[in-house]
C-alpha cells in the first residue's frame, strides 16, 4: 500500500516514520482498524472537510465497526493523532487524542486483541 503522494499532502505536513514503517511492513489491517489507501484518504478527507470546515484533518485509518477515523490534526503538525467520530454534529466529533502515531498504534493493537475476543 502506498501513502498519499507528497504532491497531494499539505505543504506543512510529512508522514511520521512509524506510519511509513507500518505501510512498508503491510501492517494495515488491525481489525477493527484499517489503514486507508490513498484513494480512501482522499474520500474521507473531502467528507471531513465538508462536515467539519473549521478543522484541518488528514485521515489515515478508520474503525470498521463504527464511524471513527484516526487523523492528524494539521493545525498542530504531524504528531497529534485525533479520533473523529464522523457524521457527529460539529463540536461533538472529537472522541480522543494520542500524542503521536505510535501511541495510536499501541491502542489499535489493543483494540485488535479485544476485538478478537468478543
Amino acid at each position: 500500500m502506498k501513502p498519499l503522494s507528497t504532491e497531494r499532502l499539505p505543504k506543512d505536513f510529512w508522514y511520521p516514520t512509524g506510519y511509513i514503517r507500518v505501510l512498508e511492513s503491510g501492517l494495515v489491517d488491525l481489525e477493527p482498524w484499517k489503514i486507508l489507501d490513498a484513494e480512501q484518504v482522499e474520500f474521507h478527507r473531502e467528507g471531513l472537510a465538508l462536515r467539519y470546515p473549521a478543522r484541518r484533518l488528514l485521515p489515515f485509518a478508520n474503525r470498521q465497526d463504527m464511524d471513527d477515523i484516526a487523523c492528524w490534526d494539521l493545525e498542530r503538525g504531524n504528531q497529534p493523532v485525533v479520533i473523529i467520530h464522523d457524521y457527529a454534529s460539529p463540536g461533538w466529533e472529537s472522541r480522543g487524542e494520542f500524542a503521536d502515531f505510535y501511541s495510536w498504534l499501541r491502542e489499535a493493537v489493543e483494540d485488535f486483541i479485544i476485538f478478537d475476543q468478543v
